[in-house]
């Protein structure tokens, strides 16, 4: 009698298989569990027939036979920035562009760090990524990688990507993103490199690629076919190996470790709790509907712009009350949501919204430490310390002084809080940026804030009976307040500003701090002090110096200017204010009215109308 056939893909390539070239069919006896190109153990306990099919594809030749030295000349304009290499699309397509970049960051490492080792490669799904992907892993061949993993169609969120490379112990991994920066052909695309702790290449690394840019002269291919990266599984080339992955399953696997899933299931689930996540048609649309609607239940048109896009639906994935208007359209409508969030292009930023009410990321990330024992199973023996960027506002601070938890001020870029993590001296930590997130990757997470802020939405309302008033985004953000007080904060930002004009106001600013007094008065404000600000890692001793110009008043009141890294093209000027108030019955005041009159002083001091010729900002956060 004829059995039917069953036919394996992907595992049996991910299998312990002879470095030969294999594509057949194979028809077995019953007894086929004893040939040696089929371990016992991938086989389902289930089958029992006398016919089984399957199909390995690998390489016939081996690596030596594949490995090309194609001679190249440095490119200009490859330092990375705070978040790796960004440039505009048409850029990177310039010949070797990218190739030289990838090439110089291998004659960076050690041989130990990626020789017949294991790297991750995922990105954000904007235009260019499936051209590079490409590269990128035959480059990896080329250099004697032994397997790379790569995120299914290309696809991995940066906190993913991180997740993935601590559960599988890689080596590092690469990921293809501009982050919140537009995508599409003339628009914006960038690569950076993690470490073997999932966190971003330190300075020291990324200051050694760039030299190599300098003098970079070959570049070490393989010669073998694009890999087809749509569906999950493997494939061998002599010893390398590319192996398709499921982008979501590891990291999701991670949240369900960090969380109490059943917490925020029971809030979702509820009759009287609405809840809406926007997209933006970036990565985490990969993300959401697997972990809001499959494994916490929450409506399928809780989610929107949920399909990842090469050009971000022609908007602007970053997730602030300007760019994710559509959220706040949404939260501040008369029938709106209890709770709204946003996330950015690859997934590590996150707005928080509640019906009418915007949390800003330096009271999210304060908010979340505050409340993090309690409604995080994670934190249960409480946080190891708290950490912020410079920029962002004293909120958590006056936490981490409440809560007794060592506390640290960095410069801005999450590298800075990987080594504190790594010394276990750091759990959670947030950017103003709209970055937050803690020691269970080494990255900033969005999907990590929002379930933060259900799990805490969840244990607020864990005893109230449908009905009952539930206790809001706003009652937990004003409670926060009335415990802490409140620190007023805005950031205004003006992209793209010619370089030069930026540079010379920076300038200008140095020589005024340069000659400043404490006492000395800035309109109702007295001076404390000025300087740029310098940072010396209590673990390494490495420093970071000119990482932002302060003025910080008596009152604690202050004004900080950055030329921020994280654009493609011209200079991003950003200003942040912030102001404490300690008094309950000022804390509704709106924050542009109660932070009026040392806005006004930060653009006076700085003539940035005169240098930039800017009326006005980009963005107001």
């Amino acid at each position: 009698m004829a059995l039917p056939s069953l036919k394996l893909e992907g595992a049996l390539a991910r299998s312990t298989l002879p470095s030969i070239s294999i594509l057949r069919s194979l028809r077995l006896a019953a007894s086929f569990s004893s040939s040696p190109l089929l371990p016992r153990k991938l086989l389902p306990s289930c089958i029992s027939c006398s016919s089984f099919r399957f199909v390995v594809k690998a390489s016939v030749q081996t690596a030596s036979e594949q490995i090309k030295a194609i001679p190249t000349k440095p490119v200009e304009g490859q330092k990375t920035g705070t978040s790796g290499l960004r440039k505009k699309v048409k850029v990177f397509q310039q010949e070797n562009y990218l190739a030289n970049w990838i090439q110089a960051l291998f004659n960076s490492l050690p041989l130990e760090d990626y020789k017949d080792g294991v790297l991750v490669l995922g990105g954000d799904g904007r235009y260019f990524n499936r051209e590079a992907a490409q590269i990128i892993i035959k480059i990896a061949a080329g250099n004697g990688v032994g397997k790379i993993l790569v995120g299914r169609d290309g696809l991995m969120s940066t906190p993913a990507v991180s997740a993935v490379i601590r559960k599988q112990k890689a080596n590092g991994g690469f990921i293809m993103s501009a982050s919140h920066n537009p995508g599409g052909p003339e628009y914006d695309w960038g690569i950076k490199f993690n470490y073997s702790s999932g966190q971003p290449a330190p300075e020291s690394i990324t200051d050694k690629i760039y030299g190599n840019t300098l003098s970079i002269s070959e570049i070490k291919t393989a010669d073998i076919p694009d890999v087809d990266l749509s569906s999950v599984g493997a494939v061998r080339y002599g010893n390398f190996t590319v192996e398709v992955v499921d982008p979501v399953s590891d990291y999701l696997e991670l949240m369900e470790e960090v969380f109490d899933f059943q917490l925020i299931k029971d809030l979702i689930s509820r009759a009287d709790f609405r809840f809406s996540f926007d997209a933006m048609h970036a990565v985490t649309g990969a993300y959401a509907k697997p972990i809001f609607v499959d494994r916490l239940g929450a409506s399928l048109d809780s989610i929107s712009n949920g399909v990842p896009l090469e050009d971000f639906g022609h908007g602007h994935p970053d997730p602030n009350l300007t760019y994710a208007k559509d959220l706040v359209n949404i939260m501040y409508a008369k029938d709106a949501p209890d709770f709204g969030a946003a996330s950015d292009g690859d997934g590590d930023r996150n707005m928080i919204l509640g019906r009418g009410f915007f949390i800003t990321p330096s009271d999210s990330v304060a908010i979340i430490a505050a409340n993090a024992q309690a409604a995080i199973p994670y934190f249960k023996d409480g946080p190891k310390g708290l950490a912020r960027s410079m920029p962002t506002s004293g909120a958590l601070d006056r936490v981490a002084s409440k809560l007794n938890l060592p506390f640290f001020e960095v410069p801005t870029g999450w590298k800075f809080f990987g080594n504190l993590m790594d010394a276990g001296r750091l759990s959670i930590c947030g950017e103003e940026s709209f970055g937050t997130g803690s020691d269970h990757i080494r990255e900033k997470d969005g999907i990590w804030a929002v379930l933060a802020w259900l799990s805490i939405i969840a244990y607020q309302n864990k005893d109230k009976k449908v009905g009952e008033k539930l206790v809001s985004v706003a009652d937990i953000a004003k409670e926060h307040w009335a415990t802490y007080g409140r620190n007023f904060f805005s950031r205004y930002d003006y992209e793209e500003c010619e370089s030069s004009g930026a540079n010379k106001m920076m300038e200008y600013l140095r020589d005024i701090i340069s000659k400043t007094k404490q006492g000395e008065k800035y309109g109702n404000y007295t001076l404390d002090f000025a300087d740029d600000f310098s940072y010396t890692d209590p673990v390494d001793g490495s420093v970071a110096s000119k990482q932002g110009l302060r003025f910080v008043f008596t009152d604690g009141s202050r004004i900080i200017y950055r030329l921020s890294g994280t654009g493609s093209a011209g200079a991003t000027i950003r200003i942040y204010i912030e102001q404490f108030e300690p008094d309950g019955a000022m804390h509704d005041v709106d924050a542009q009215t109660a932070l009026k009159p040392l806005i006004d002083l930060a653009l006076s001091i700085s003539k940035l109308e005169e240098f930039t010729g800017r009326e006005k900002p980009t963005v107001i956060t």
